[in-house]
């Protein structure tokens, strides 16, 4: 199915009021059989609201699986001159990698340093309640999961999460250029924006997929040098190609590291935020290391770089998960190229090539590169930076994922 239109915003919102009226026409009668005889309505969210709902054996009738996600960046001040931000409604537009009978969101104020208030939610506009009420507040730090939505939602298809806060305070926890149009109206009317603000996760529940992967990487997982509302992204790319059988979500941040902290808190500490509370992931593919040989201040051993990837690898073991990983991708000709730092990439890549970093890896480097001037991208593949892919390079990668290498339904024991 063709998903590379930009009809976010209009399409969305009418397909969700045919899902309005579907929710209410089985709303009452929706009910969900386990493994044993007993049927049961979907189950409340925690409490707490922050911990996730694993995924159900694979013999369940349903389970809950993530099917989009960003990873929250940064706090920002959402303001301007003259403006009242007060009952400011955000239009978050997201794209689905899997489908399901019903939905569920996680808010986050990670960054915010006051409490979150959001008076109203909607789903394609479906109302969304927390706890049983339409109004919720989120602490400082805090994140929220919904309870469920009985709205149906499309596999590979635009989904509009709607908010409204009644106040201004901030700041505003953001995952900025995400390189997909959203909305955000005030009193002065609307504007578009290219982020998504408070949003962090949809998940669905449904009867058929196997689980969700989950992807931890940088600007070129995020999909820098992408086209705006594409879909071009090489996780994109990868759920295409999965055609259902597994949900695929997106951790990428651009400028991220594994070792410092830069744009966006170091891969190490958000790894369990970001990827292992995932709802129903079962494989974790791990792409990182580039920023950290090129960026100021440089990773100059790169057996440093190795081994924090190899302690992902260790922690996803210890959920029962799957680790792939990849190489890392030639960049001469971007500002910051030098031999040297060149000479860390490779070393590190050949670490990943002998084995002991993840289960199995894809070689991105390989896959991208110019044959004959292999510490550049091949021309067809750059965005134009010498860094970044353009849509044609996304494509690459995604269709040389190994599917088989991917799925993963068994437990996974440390054996390195």
């Amino acid at each position: 199915m063709p998903r590379r239109q930009g009809y976010a915003l209009l399409i969305a919102l009418v397909a969700g009021t045919a899902a309005l009226a579907a929710g209410v026409a089985f709303a009452g009668s929706l009910v969900f059989t386990g493994s044993g005889a007993r049927s049961q309505q979907i189950a409340a969210p925690d409490p707490r609201g922050i911990a996730r709902t694993p995924a159900a054996p694979a013999h369940s009738t349903g389970l809950w699986l993530g099917t989009w996600a960003a990873a929250p960046t940064a706090g920002v001040t959402d303001s301007h001159p003259g403006s009242d931000l007060s009952r400011r409604t955000i239009r978050n537009v997201v794209h689905t990698s899997i489908g399901g009978d019903a939905a569920r969101i996680t808010l986050s104020n990670l960054f915010g340093t006051y409490p979150l208030v959001i008076d109203h939610a909607t789903v394609n506009t479906r109302p969304v309640t927390f706890r049983g009420t339409d109004a919720v507040t989120v602490a400082a730090g805090g994140q929220i999961v919904s309870d469920p939505v009985l709205v149906p939602v499309a596999a590979d298809a635009d989904l509009v999460v709607t908010l409204r806060t009644p106040t201004a305070e901030g700041p505003v926890t953001v995952h900025p250029g995400t390189h997909q149009t959203s909305y955000v109206e005030d009193e002065r009317g609307t504007w578009r924006t290219t982020d998504w603000r408070y949003l962090t996760a949809v998940d669905v529940h449904n009867g058929s997929a196997a689980g969700t992967i989950a992807v931890i990487g940088d600007s070129l997982t995020a999909g820098t040098g992408s086209t705006l509302d594409t879909n071009s992204r090489w996780p994109d790319v990868l759920a295409d190609r999965l055609g259902g059988r597994y949900g695929v979500v997106n951790a990428g941040i651009a400028g991220n590291r594994i070792l410092r902290d830069g744009r966006g808190v170091r891969a190490s500490a958000r790894f369990d935020r970001d990827v292992l509370d995932v709802a129903g992931v079962k494989t974790v593919v791990i792409a990182l290391g580039i920023n950290d040989v090129q960026q100021f201040p440089q990773e100059t051993d790169p057996q440093r770089i190795a081994d924090a990837l190899h302690s992902l690898t260790r922690r996803a073991h210890a959920r029962g998960l799957r680790a792939v990983g990849a190489t890392l991708m030639p960049y001469e000709g971007f500002r910051t190229w030098t031999p040297a730092r060149n000479a860390v990439r490779e070393r590190v890549n050949e670490l990943i090539r002998a084995g002991g970093v993840f289960d199995s890896f894809i070689d991105f480097d390989e896959a991208a590169r110019d044959p004959f001037h292999p510490t550049r991208l091949l021309p067809a593949y750059d965005s134009g930076d010498h860094l970044h892919l353009n849509d044609t390079g996304y494509r690459r990668l995604g269709s040389r994922m190994d599917l088989a290498a991917l799925q993963h339904d068994g437990p996974v024991s440390d054996q390195f």
